[in-house]
């Protein structure tokens, strides 16, 4: 698959893990590439029931390497980034995301297809687009508005400042905040366990009804960031904002 996107599957459960551990998981197009393969392959597996999505090393991401995207080309329609949030968005398994430590930008808006999302107490969400010159995506504009209500969205996404699972969940956001490491991966074992007990067709039926899977509000809202964030992302002032908020080498957003 990768050496920075790990896939296994066993008992009906697709894992994707990002280990990056030198750059908190950021992602690059080549790991977002690894990533569109492992959901594509879990979509065409009739075995698969759920994917797993984790992190690694005390991170989830950190979201996008801002390096690599601003090499150029990162947003282009045909590009690693724009597929792997399609084929998320149009997704029919049950995806269950496990969070430890940061969550930033992708990190989070990934977290709005979640269908159930545990997280460790030590965990940091943030959404920091506007304060790096871009604007939301993965269709968050129009998700986290529905999630989370108007004002919460608006304050979160225009002040860009971290937030912990605790507010995450009060916000409902985040499913079940758990006290570190340890318990976390106890508690997603016993829950997806608890999944695939399920009558599987009465599930998959259930998870259509209640998500937005292939709806094309967010798919054409995820098109319409993706254009305004790649337009944002080549200005000199988005160039000026980055440079100004994370001077260093290990960035996401």
């Amino acid at each position: 698959m990768s050496d920075e996107i790990h896939s296994d599957v066993h008992g009906g459960v697709q894992t994707v893990r990002i280990v990056r551990p030198d750059k908190r998981g950021a992602l690059t197009q080549g790991m977002y590439s690894a990533l569109t393969e492992a959901f594509t392959a879990a979509e065409a597996d009739a075995g698969v029931r759920i994917i797993r999505l984790c992190g690694d090393a005390g991170s989830f991401t950190a979201g996008n390497d801002l390096d690599d995207f601003l090499a150029g080309g990162a947003l282009r329609p045909d590009g690693p980034t724009m597929g792997f949030l399609r084929v998320v968005a149009r997704g029919t398994k049950l995806l269950v995301a496990e969070v430890d430590g940061p969550a930033v930008g992708i990190g989070t808006t990934v977290l709005l297809h979640c269908d159930l999302v545990y997280a460790t107490e030590r965990s940091r969400l943030g959404l920091p687009f506007v304060s790096l010159g871009v604007v939301p995506e993965f269709g968050s504009s129009l998700l986290l508005p529905r999630r989370v209500g108007p004002a919460a969205a608006a304050r979160l996404v225009y002040f860009g400042e971290p937030f912990g699972a605790a507010e995450a969940a009060r916000l409902g956001i985040v499913t079940e905040v758990l006290a570190d490491a340890q318990a976390l991966r106890a508690r997603v074992d016993d829950r997806v366990a608890a999944l695939l007990a399920q009558p599987a067709e009465a599930l998959a039926a259930t998870r259509a009804l209640l998500h937005d899977a292939g709806d094309a509000e967010i798919l054409d809202r995820i098109e319409l960031e993706g254009r305004i964030f790649a337009e944002r992302l080549a200005s000199a002032q988005t160039q000026a904002a980055i440079a100004a908020r994370m001077p260093g080498r290990n960035r996401g957003s």
